[in-house]
């Protein structure tokens, strides 16, 4: 899908509707890796079309691991490789794709080969160290391209022995995700405990990883968040179906609309059922004093009142709460949104670009490392917003055009709003389906 440079959003007086979510990000990535890696074949349905996703496909195709799309269709089969890769040689493009080159950089360094792995630019500034020395420590050969801590890397023909791994956990969820994806692939003459040294961030995506793996047949033994251990000779047995729910993090923009601009807003896809912890984002928009309904596969919001100010943790929910940022901007006083230095080592500095973009249509903004706080403006201002190739500043600051907002008559400008294709290609148009615009 091409989209405009910008595009302009005039002031809107309400949000109502009923939005079907695309799949999760985090699970179509998680699905389609162990998918790979599993004996048989899995028929996943609805997963996510997006730019991550593609990259995903994209390096599974070049590792020889075969699949096909039916028709134009979100569902895919996936032949598995019990545990191996035909091709041991590849080099492979991510993106900017966590989900993929973290996952895959672990399950690779196990498998053992010559295999490059790089991004777009941003990717080589986000850091890997703290993954690629855990591998290290145990027997794998990764070496640094580039900047030591950051792709692109080579990985070559390592030897994992170590019965024990120990990885940090508070610059990424996603680096334990990676080892404990690659684990079953280590267990296979003994068992592996991974250690998590200091905290553990976004422990909600860990949640995610095990369910997933549950899902292919692989249990983990937990020790709180402090250790995890899979027992010798597990292997990954495809579970015949996945269904990939919708995107948890996408749901926030659409229940914020409702939450700011009358409602109802419902969102299909995730709920009650949910196995992501951005569901929780929810609770933060009933602290705010909307109000909220849950089904087991939907969940609906609507205003039911000014929203109220928030100063909360929001370590579980990193991604939701640059929403939350947002309704600050209609809050009855001033929010603080603490614990989310993880902010900074995303697509962007988001901390940063939040702050510089909040201030631009009225906000006073203070930020420290791991928190901001925003205090709300008398009046929106009409502006035009960076999104900083990031797709939820994108879809975040499409929100500043709600709730007859910008009384002056002028709309926001987006600027290259098509960031969001990293996740939702379309988001602009669903928006619009949902929202009532001034004329």
């Amino acid at each position: 899908m091409k989209h405009p440079n910008h595009i302009d959003l005039l002031p809107a007086f309400k949000a109502q509707g009923t939005v079907r979510l695309p799949g999760s990000k985090s699970i179509s990535n998680r699905t389609l890796l162990l998918a790979a890696l599993a004996e048989g074949e899995t028929r996943i349905k609805d997963l996510l079309y997006s730019d991550d996703t593609d990259v995903m496909l994209d390096a599974l195709k070049q590792l020889g691991i075969e699949w096909k799309q039916h028709g134009t269709s979100q569902d895919y089969e996936v032949k598995g490789s019990m545990g191996s890769l035909p091709n041991t040689r590849a080099e492979l493009f991510m993106g900017n794709a966590g989900t993929a080159i973290r996952p895959l950089t672990a399950a690779l360094a196990v498998l053992g080969g010559e295999f490059t792995l790089h991004g777009v630019q941003r990717m080589h500034e986000r850091p890997i160290g703290d993954l690629v020395d855990a591998l290290n420590e145990a027997g794998a050969q990764i070496e640094y391209a580039g900047e030591p801590g950051y792709p692109p890397l080579l990985i070559g023909r390592g030897h994992i022995h170590a019965h024990e791994l120990r990885v940090k956990g508070n610059v990424s969820s996603q680096f334990l995700t990676a080892l404990l994806m690659a684990a079953p692939l280590i267990a296979l003459q003994h068992d592996i405990t991974i250690h998590v040294v200091g905290e553990l961030i976004s422990k909600p995506y860990i949640e995610i990883t095990l369910n997933m793996m549950r899902q292919f047949g692989v249990e983990i033994e937990q020790s709180g968040w402090e250790s995890f251990t899979i027992r010798q000779g597990q292997t990954y047995k495809s579970p015949g179906l996945v269904h990939v729910e919708g995107d948890a993090s996408t749901a926030s923009y659409f229940l914020a609309a409702g939450a700011i601009a009358k409602g109802p807003v419902r969102v299909e896809g995730v709920g009650t059922a949910s196995i992501q912890g951005d569901v929780r984002f929810a609770q933060a928009l009933e602290q705010m004093g909307a109000h909220i309904t849950y089904g087991e596969n939907w969940i609906e919001s609507r205003s039911a009142g000014p929203l109220r100010a928030i100063d909360e943790d929001f370590n579980l929910i990193p991604d939701a709460a640059m929403t939350v940022a947002i309704l600050a901007l209609y809050a009855d006083g001033v929010s603080t949104i603490r614990n989310i230095g993880s902010w900074r080592v995303k697509e962007t500095d988001r901390i940063s670009a939040m702050a510089t973009e909040l201030r631009k249509v009225g906000a006073k903004v203070e930020e420290g490392p791991d928190w901001l706080r925003v205090t709300p403006p008398e009046v929106i201002l009409p502006a035009s917003i960076d999104t900083y190739e990031d797709h939820r500043i994108a879809m975040c600051f499409s929100l500043v055009s709600l709730d007859g907002a910008l009384r002056k008559g002028a709309g926001i400008r987006i600027n290259d709003p098509g960031a969001v294709a990293k996740t939702f290609p379309e988001y602009f148009d669903v928006f619009e389906q949902v929202v009532h615009r001034k004329t």
